[in-house]
């Protein structure tokens, strides 16, 4: 692991960026916004997981979200139930703007409609749910005419594509192929949605690992002195450490993953999805047996909130701590993810929030700043 933290550092120069930079625009939430266009973040793997230490992140929260993505649900009463609240926001408006049921003659208040959420089951099936957002576009993209092409194109289902399992399909049949792509921007659906997505596709890529990148995982698993020993071994006989590799499953690829996003809330919202598409990054390597290599956000609309301005110059004068944190699947080891069930979709949901472990985790503590929906 390189003892080193480049991912705050190229955090707080966006954020300078759009302060030098910015321009004044309207937004939907009446907020209003400075901004500026196209811009990209990149992070190596290899230099730690992506949380930003100049500001505590909400682990536990972002990690629920993207379980409940992957589970293709798209009701919040998974995410309040494991006291995520991000989307409370979208699904009380949603319920305000739609809805003619009132309480002794008035609307619930947003705590009153999270109670029902939580402990109503006809409710929070009703307003719970949000339309058909990431959950639905990654794992249960709908076709509206099925036909022959469809089975060509392996698209085993008649009404749907789960983009995720093909995803991990391909990975493991063909690393190479330049198809390996999940978008949720489904214009056919997007008026069906409260919110429309913002980070709305993604794309991976692999490469074969060099020889001595993969002696290093494999000192690195058995030890120097198991290692060495190994060298004295086979070398005086000619060999390689091919039979070694195998044996211990070493790695023979680097995985990388780029997300687009249109919009891009970059104080709250950035930081969160950096870490989430780092997550989802990690769990997909795991679960081809490749190494995680680089991380890279394209992003559009690249906006701070007028009432995130003081807390973004606060964030741009900490120092960041000098090294990342690292990830564990824990208790989960590595290896059950070669042993679970039929499908990708058997292990997310056998998996919860809190087997997912940050450790060394160094950090200012946090910036509060509201939530504009």
């Amino acid at each position: 692991m390189v003892s080193m933290n480049t991912l705050d550092s190229k955090y707080q120069d966006l954020l300078q960026d759009i302060l030098d930079n910015g321009i004044n625009k309207t937004d939907r939430t009446g907020t209003g916004t400075i901004s500026v266009f196209g811009r990209q973040i990149k992070h190596k793997m290899s230099q730690g997981f992506p949380l930003l230490t100049t500001k505590k992140m909400a682990w536990k929260t972002m990690v629920t979200e993207l379980l409940w993505f992957l589970r293709g649900d798209t009701n919040i009463k998974y995410l309040v139930d494991n006291g995520c609240h991000i989307w409370d926001g979208d699904a009380y408006h949603n319920y305000l703007k739609n809805s003619s049921t009132t309480l002794d003659g008035m609307y619930l208040s947003q705590d009153e409609f999270i109670y029902h959420i939580k402990n109503d089951e006809t409710w929070g099936k009703k307003w719970g749910d949000l339309g058909p957002i990431y959950g639905k576009q990654w794992r249960k993209w709908e076709l509206p005419n099925y036909s022959i092409e469809h089975v060509e194109y392996g698209f085993d289902n008649d009404s749907y594509v789960d983009q995720i399992q093909n995803l991990i399909n391909d990975l493991k049949t063909n690393p190479d192929s330049r198809r390996l792509m999940v978008s949720a921007w489904n214009v056919g659906e997007l008026d069906r949605m409260v919110l429309p997505p913002c980070h709305y596709g993604f794309q991976v890529y692999t490469r074969k690992l060099t020889g001595e990148e993969m002696w290093d995982l494999l000192k690195k698993k058995v030890g120097e002195e198991r290692f060495k020993s190994m060298i004295d071994d086979i070398v005086p006989f000619g060999g390689g450490l091919s039979e070694e590799l195998e044996s211990y499953k070493i790695p023979k690829r680097a995985i990388s993953l780029m997300w687009n996003q249109r919009s891009v809330d970059t104080f709250l919202g950035l930081p969160f999805n950096i870490a989430s598409y780092g997550l989802l990054l990690e769990i997909i390597a795991a679960e081809v047996n490749m190494i995680p290599d680089e991380l890279i956000g394209n992003l559009g609309d690249v906006h701070l909130y007028k009432n995130h301005i003081e807390q973004a110059k606060e964030q741009i004068n900490r120092e960041p701590f000098k090294n990342l944190p690292t990830l564990k699947f824990s208790p989960i080891p590595l290896a059950h993810f070669e042993h679970h069930k039929d499908s990708f979709n058997d292990l997310i949901n056998e998996l919860q929030p809190h087997q997912f472990i940050i450790e060394d985790y160094e950090s200012h503590p946090s910036i509060k700043a509201p939530l504009s929906n």
